[in-house]
Order: structure tokens, then sequence, then C-alpha cells
């Protein structure tokens, strides 16, 4: 049953792949040949494929979830909580300043998207189905609604048509997996189909729940985003959800539990650290510029190693870049930041200043930086980039007026690590599938580290993940900042800007294999073309790479 459920979801998405290719970015597109009911890789682009061998009747809001509630008990509600602005890849803080193909793992141990059947019983849900259409069309159900004029353009559909189309959505849904509703109701909001939408999201919040399996917790959020975008709602959602965020210590709880359970923040900072460790080995002058500072963890290994580095520790300078939405996590300014290092430093021997640079990246310039001749120059990208609004966004193009900055540096090496998913520029229908996707398989690397009870984990998923997820889905222009690229156009965006590629050493690989002891062995990592991949099972999670 479940692989049958499996076989459909991937047919499911293939099919929604291949009815809106045509929208797909010309980047995207161009890695990918549609072959009948398959979505191949094309071998012959740039990059290439890396293989590796009971609250039942309380239903809440994204405003409404008290982030006191006992949640053990729930087994099935739309129960979607209060969300904050941190990403699970942004430990503390995003820039809010408004590739190539996938790689894929090995197929054979892969993270499918796991099947969730409605349980209820198929007479029951059909007179749900049944009221749900008296409740949309009216109690003589004529199907000509002045809803289709409205998304559609005007005209009365022919009622004979809309009736047996909707016959057919309903005598569909129990056969469903909540991923292949999820899709539908997608597809739905799509096409501006407002009846067959509505009562897929009805259908939904029977079917998911934030303390369920991981496509149920998934589930709940990408449902509480379906529902913003169909309300044209989505900013406003977003928005609002700042005035909801946890208390200080309480974030930098969740934050920490993330940080302790799935490898992801700790890849960043290892393969950064091992990188720049390599490039200043006989460097007396360190200055270190870090795009997300955040609080700082980064360096406190590193500043460990440079303080035994052989010949004697250098003089560090770090510039930690960061804007206003990081200051609540940390409890307060970059100050805090610059504090805690200089005690670590002076505690070591090394001659150490912090420079803070309290804005979002797009509005850095290099007045901000306070560049010495002198220095070897490290700059650090920590799941950054995908926050700077590109040229699809904004004529000023950030993202790579961004890089140009960084390039007329002169920096002695470049550090970058990103999410690996494909979300900027594509249309909504394929971004909602790949956001599915995406996070099915990191909701399922969290599952194996904490009990599906665990309230701890449930509230680091709400707040410090989920609120990406909705911006994502419910959000267009500049109010959508969570905007991934792939590696390979991250290659083409380094390149135009002058830099080239810094292989990774085996020391640096070495590092982070070490690191991933103390994880799942679901997580894999594989070196290509220079860069550094970080996988659940079948699905490449994040890379990272350098460049000079």
């Amino acid at each position: 049953m479940q692989a049958s459920q499996n076989r459909q979801a991937s047919s499911v998405i293939h099919e929604m792949y291949q009815q809106s290719v045509q929208e797909m970015d010309p980047y995207y597109l161009s890695h990918f040949h549609v072959l009948g009911n398959h979505v191949s890789p094309d071998t012959s682009s740039q990059g290439n494929s890396v293989n590796f061998s009971s609250c039942k009747d309380q239903f809440f809001t994204l405003e409404s979830f008290p982030a006191t509630a006992d949640l053990s008990a729930c087994n099935s509600p739309s129960a979607v909580s209060v969300l904050s602005s941190r990403s699970p890849f942004s430990p503390q803080g995003s820039q809010s300043c408004s590739s190539d193909q996938h790689h894929s793992f090995d197929n054979t141990c892969g993270s499918p998207l796991s099947g969730c059947s409605v349980t209820d019983d198929d007479n029951e849900l059909k007179h749900k189905l049944k009221e749900l259409e008296i409740s949309l069309l009216g109690p003589e159900s004529d199907i000509v609604d002045s809803c289709y004029c409205s998304f559609r353009g005007g005209g009365h559909r022919d009622a004979s048509m809309a009736r047996r189309n909707w016959n057919q959505v309903v005598e569909m849904i129990p056969r469903l997996s909540l991923q292949d509703t999820l899709i539908h109701c997608a597809q739905a909001i799509h096409d501006s189909d407002l009846n067959v939408a509505t009562l897929f999201l009805d259908v939904l919040g029977q079917m998911v729940s934030v303390s369920g399996d991981p496509a149920q917790r998934l589930g709940a959020y990408l449902l509480e985003g379906l529902r913003a975008r169909l309300e044209r709602s989505g900013s406003a959602i977003y928005k609002a959800l700042k005035c909801e965020e946890p208390t200080s210590s309480e974030l930098m709880s969740y934050m920490s539990i993330l940080f302790q359970i799935c490898p992801y923040f700790k890849f960043g900072y290892t393969s950064a650290n091992a990188v720049i460790w390599e490039a200043m080995v006989n460097e007396p002058i360190i200055h270190i510029i870090d795009f997300q500072i955040a609080q700082g963890s980064q360096y406190i290994p590193l500043i460990d190693d440079l303080a035994n580095r052989p010949g004697g520790p250098p003089v560090l300078r770090i510039t930690g870049v960061d804007d206003s939405q990081s200051a609540h996590a940390r409890g307060g300014g970059l100050q805090i930041v610059g504090q805690k290092l200089a005690q670590l430093a002076q505690s070591k021997g090394i001659p150490f200043q912090f420079h803070a640079a309290a804005m979002s990246g797009c509005e850095v310039e290099r007045s901000n930086l306070r560049i010495r001749t002198g220095e070897a120059l490290a700059v650090n990208f920590p799941y950054a980039l995908h926050h700077m609004p590109d040229e699809s966004v904004s004529t000023q193009n950030h993202r790579d007026r961004l890089l140009r900055l960084v390039k007329s540096l002169s920096p002695k090496v470049v550090t970058i690590v990103e999410q690996e998913s494909n979300t900027n520029t594509s249309p909504f229908l394929l971004r909602f599938i790949e956001t599915l996707d995406y996070y099915t398989a990191m909701f399922e690397s969290i599952d194996v580290a904490r009990s599906r009870d665990d309230k701890q984990r449930i509230r680091a998923e709400q707040h410090c993940v989920a609120r990406d997820i909705v911006n994502m889905v419910a959000c267009e222009g500049f109010e959508r900042v969570e905007r991934h690229e792939l590696l390979g156009k991250w290659r083409m965006r380094m390149r135009m800007a002058g830099f080239t590629p810094c292989p990774m050493s085996s020391s640096v690989t070495g590092a982070v294999k070490n690191m991933l002891r103390d994880f799942n062995e679901n997580y894999r990592l594989q070196e290509v073309d220079g860069a550094i991949y970080l996988g659940w099972k079948n699905r490449a999670m994040a890379t990272s790479s350098a460049w000079r």
C-alpha cells in the first residue's frame, strides 16, 4: 500500500512538472529532458549528478496557536504554530531586505514522498464532501458560481461539465495520499479554481498535524501557506508573525535543539572554518567578514585552532554583518557577539578586534567593511545569499551587486554555504512541488532524532522552519525573502562576478565527515567538482563551495 501511494505521488509530481515545464526559468529548464512520464536530468548540462551509495476539535491559525499548548495528545488537527522569522539555515536571523540539476542520491535508499491517506471511512468522507459542496455551491448545487467568473475572467461555465468535474474531484479525494492532495490543492490555486481549492483545503485540514509523522507536520505548514496564498493574505500573515515571536531565550533554545539533532548548521560552520584555516595558514593578520554573523558561534572552534597554530596565533579581525531581526534571537545587538568573541580570543592569547555592521546585506557598501591594507581577507556567506533579491525582484540586483563588491575587495578566499533547492525564480506550482520535496526530506531527517511527541522538537520546527515554508508558498515579489538556488546557479553568478573556484581539499571533507559521525547514518557527503554536498538519503540538502 505504501509503495503504491509513493508511486502515485511520484506520478503526480512528474505530471505537474510536465504541465508546467514551459514556465521554468531558462537555466532550470535547460537541465531536464521531459520524456514520457519522467523528468530526466540532462547530463550534458553544467554540473555533475551526485550519486550516494487528542486535540481533535482544536483548530489553530498562525496567529492563534498558543505557545504553551499541550501538543502531546494531538493526533489529527490542522494545528499550525506561531512561527518566527528564523530559518533552519539561518539559525539566528535572516537578511530580510526586500544550477545545475538536482543532485540525486542513490535511488535505492531514497526518501520518497511518503504516503498519508485519508483515514476516515469513505462513506463518512463522502458525506463530508457533500456538505462542503452545499456550503460552497449552494443547496441547489448548480455550479454556475460567480466565483468562477471572477477567478477565470468572466463567463458562465457549463453546469453539466462543472458537475462532472466536481464529481470527479469528490470521487478522487478518498484515494489520494496527503502529498497528492497538497499538490492537487496547489494546482487548483494555480488555476484560480476557487471552489476546488477550497474543497481540498478543507480535506487537508483533516489530514495534517504538527505532532504527526513528517508528512503530516510538513503538510500543516504547507496548508497554512496555501490558505494564505488563496486569500491573498500571504504577506500580511507573514508580517503578522513577527508579533508572535517567542522570547529570546525560548528562540535560542529552539535553535539549539535543531543544532543538536541535525547537522545542517554544523556542516556550514565546519566546512567554512576548514577552508579559512587552510587559506590563512601562514598569514599574520586575518580579517574575516561574515555576512550573517548571528551569534558568532562558528568562530569559537576557529579561534581555538588559531591559538594553537604553529608559529603562534595571528592578529584576528572579524566584521559581523547582520540585520535587526537577529538582535531578538541574541537578546541584543552585535556588541554581544563582539564581547563574547573578544573574551574568548583574549583567553587564548589572540590579538582581536570586532567590527559590527548592523545592517542587511543589501545595504552593505565598501565603507561599511573597514578594509585595511596588509591583511588577508576571508569572506563567509553562511546560508545568507539566498536572502538577497536578484534581477528577478529588483533592478538593483543586490545578489550580484554584493558578489561584485566582495570581488573588488580582493579576498584570499570566499566561502558559500547554501540550501540545494530551486525556489528563486520558479513559478508557484513548481516552487510548491520543490518545497514539498525538499522539506519532506528535512522533516524526515529531523524525525529520526527525536520522538514524535517531543514538544521541544515540535516547537523547534514551528519557530525555526515553518515560517520559511509559509513565505515560499504564500508570498511573491519583495515579500518572498526565501529564494534558494542550486549550486550551478551560484557557480554562474560567482564566475560572472570574476571569481574562480577553489576546490575543497581532503582535509576539509575529512573534517566534515568527522562531524557527521555524530548523526544518523542516512546523512551522506560527497565531493563533486570541488564542492561538497550534504544529503539526506537520496536528496541533496546543502552545498559548500570556496572561491577566490
